[in-house]
């Protein structure tokens, strides 16, 4: 969790940057900020989690493979 976090954190910072450069106004990069980074936030960790199934589906897949089951 806490990598989410701080992915998080660096995101949006970008995400305000970009949207600031592209718009000079505080009030749109400000919401840009906010609410495409907190979907990128939840999607990377959903993303985490399914990654991390795959591997151990992977894992077992290839033990029972190797057993010759």
């Amino acid at each position: 969790m806490l990598k989410t976090l701080t992915f998080a954190a660096v995101h949006f910072t970008v995400a305000f940057t970009v949207a600031y450069l592209l718009t000079g106004s505080l009030g749109i990069a400000s919401l840009l900020a906010m609410v495409e980074p907190l979907c990128n936030t939840v999607a990377y960790f959903f993303h985490e989690k399914a990654w991390n199934a795959l591997g151990r589906a992977r894992r077992q897949s290839q033990a029972v493979a190797g057993a010759g089951i």
